[in-house]
């Protein structure tokens, strides 16, 4: 059962004043400024993350942060902490053993070693002790362990933009298995590093200016399915999952509005970016199967969606290999807030679980329909409906696809 969560995106800080943008169709994209762009760098806009009042959080005072100056560390454990609070779980030590830790993220604080690397190359001095900890991408999930006193499996899922998923499919496991009562599932990543941000435009995937071009806003440039796609937004983000057996949440009088309900996870063995048509629609159709429903049941779909050419046209292929011409209405939260990485699709987890119960799909902005993807995209502001079975895609380099399907208890 999903007893809690919580996130931060380009959207904002605070998650209902997301919730409240999203459905407003408010796009949290704006100009780059995370670093200074030299006038021929490609790529000039965002989705950036305000910082966080310090203040508000006692345990993420700057002196307890000197030596983690990746921003994906404060992050995580801030999302970490209000989705416990949010779900009523106080670890106690005689619970602790019995809590699991699966959140990770997709590239980790490389940030911290490139900056080391600099100041080697620039100044000759060996780089500071906190270096290659910050780097290590399970010492997000580390922490997390750290703040909450959390001492059952721990591991650390990378599957590059299915990250996210792929951890709450992970922590899934370890109830399943007995292994855990409790798992604090998730995915941070703030990329927005130079040449992490150049290395995205040179392989054709972020989109970049064109400047033989009048400039577009940034708030119209991620754009899923539209005709006129042209590559994903880099965005930043984070987001937390608590999950728990129904025993538990019975035991203790937790929420018990969303499980989840089935999951697969496919391999493409294809290529290290393109995927593949087969396995993609497989990844979908077996998550269907495993939650014990058709595919006529499901709601909606939360798309993977990340405006590329090529990916958003797989997609839509697969969704109708599963789907024929019964095709659940589709959003996109990714023209609302960009794609953060392997943080997207634990944020988009988060915005699925909050739309069905307000039975409400937040909508995608920026559509124009593609006239060969007949998709029925929800676009012209949010839609309110019931929502019992929700397919959530994600799909990461390496043709690592997670897929999940969430459930409302009625």
């Amino acid at each position: 059962m999903v007893v809690g969560w919580d996130a931060v995106s380009c959207l904002g800080t605070d998650f209902s004043d997301q919730w409240r943008r999203a459905v407003a169709g408010q796009s949290g994209i704006g100009h780059l400024t995370r670093f200074l762009p030299t006038e021929t760098f490609p790529v000039r806009i965002a989705g950036q993350i305000d910082d966080i009042d310090f203040p508000e959080y006692a345990f993420l005072k700057p002196r307890n942060l000197a030596l983690w100056p990746s921003p994906v560390f404060k992050y995580a454990l801030l999302t970490a902490h209000r989705a416990l609070k949010h779900s009523g779980i106080d670890i106690t030590p005689d619970l602790a053993h019995r809590v699991a830790v699966t959140y990770s993220s997709a590239v980790g604080g490389q940030d911290a070693l490139i900056h080391g690397d600099r100041r080697m190359v620039a100044h000759g001095k060996l780089p500071p002790p906190y270096v290659n900890p910050n780097s290590c991408i399970n010492m997000v999930g580390g922490k997390i362990s750290i703040l909450t006193g959390a001492s059952g499996p721990i591991t650390a899922p990378v599957t590059a933009c299915a990250t996210g998923l792929s951890s709450l499919i992970v922590g899934s496991m370890f109830l399943d298995a007995g292994k855990a009562d409790i798992a604090i599932c998730g995915a941070v990543d703030f990329v927005l590093v130079e040449p992490i941000v150049a290395g995205f435009a040179t392989m054709n995937a972020a989109y970049v200016s064109r400047p033989d071009k009048m400039e577009e806003k940034p708030a119209s440039a991620s754009r899923p399915f539209s005709r006129d796609r042209r590559g994903f937004v880099i965005s930043e983000g984070a987001g937390a999952i608590v999950i728990a057996t129904r025993e538990f949440a019975r035991t203790y009088g937790l929420k018990q509005d969303i499980e989840i309900a089935g999951w697969s996870m496919t391999a493409d063995a294809h290529h290290f970016v393109s995927p593949r048509l087969d396995t993609v629609g497989r990844c979908m159709a077996e998550s269907i199967r495993d939650a014990g429903i058709s595919p006529v049941d499901i709601d909606a779909v939360n798309a993977h969606a990340t405006s590329t050419r090529t990916g958003d046209r797989v997609e839509y292929d697969a969704l109708k290999t599963v789907f024929g011409n019964r095709m659940p209405p589709v959003t996109a939260n990714k023209s609302l807030m960009g794609h953060a990485m392997g943080a997207s699709s634990a944020i988009e987890s988060i915005f699925t679980i909050e739309g069905m119960n307000r039975s409400i799909l937040p909508p995608t902005i920026n559509y124009s329909p593609d006239a060969e993807m007949e998709l029925d995209v929800v676009f012209d502001g949010p839609r309110n409906m019931e929502q019992e079975f929700v397919l959530k895609n994600a799909f990461g380099f390496g043709g690592c696809n997670a897929c999940v399907v969430f459930r409302k208890m009625v």
